[in-house]
Formats: structure tokens, sequence, C-alpha cells
């Protein structure tokens, strides 16, 4: 089994900085791309930030200049650097990515989500 574990996640004053964190466990071969989204209340899941196996990225325009994501291959984790977060940042966090396991084909897998919460 694959398993994806966030955190970092934390309450932060307006213009300040987090860092979450994604580790990917398990029987794993290869992980394709990773990436974050986030979910505010009465909100849908959307996309905050994309990484390919080959480090490129993708950001929402709505976080551009403000949020970093890298990865770890050699720890199969992924990492989402946010600064100057605003109270819109305020959402539950998701990993997701595609990973194949050992002996298997390419799934896609969500981790549990981690909160973050910006206060004004």
């Amino acid at each position: 089994q694959v398993q994806l574990v966030e955190s970092g996640g934390g309450l932060v004053q307006a213009g300040g900085s987090l860092r979450l964190s994604c580790a990917a466990s398990g029987s794993i071969s290869s992980i394709d791309y990773m990436g974050w989204y986030r979910q505010a209340p009465g909100k849908q899941r959307e996309m905050v930030a994309v990484i390919s196996s080959g480090s490129s990225t993708n950001y929402a325009d709505s976080v551009k200049g403000r949020f970093t994501i890298s990865r770890d291959n050699a720890k199969n984790t992924v990492y989402l650097q946010m600064s100057s977060l605003k109270p819109e940042d305020t959402a539950v966090y998701y990993c997701n990515g595609n990973i194949r396991r050992l002996q298997s084909r390419v799934q896609n897998y969500w981790g549990q989500g981690t909160q973050v919460t910006v206060s004004s």
C-alpha cells in the first residue's frame, strides 16, 4: 500500500510563511507528478501547484510569486513553501501524486490533508 502524509500546516498571521511537506511511503517503484491542492469551506478543491518528475512546475495564478513547490526524489517527498500568506489562503491543503507501486500500474493517491489558517 502507498500512503501520502502531509505535515507543516498550522495557524499563521497574514504576511507570514509556512512550509508544507508530503512524504510518500510504501512499496513505491516510481513517482510521476506530485501536486498540492486546497479546499476552503464551501468551495471546490482547487489546484495550487504541481511538479513533474522532471521538476517542471505549474502554479495557480493566485499563488504565483508567493508559493514554491519542490521535490526530493530520494526522500519521495514534495514541499510547498508558502510566503506572504493571505487570509484567502486559508484551506485544507492536500497532497496528490501519480505513483507506481512495485510490480503494478500507476495509480493516483491523495493525502489526508493539513489545515492552514491565515489570520488577518
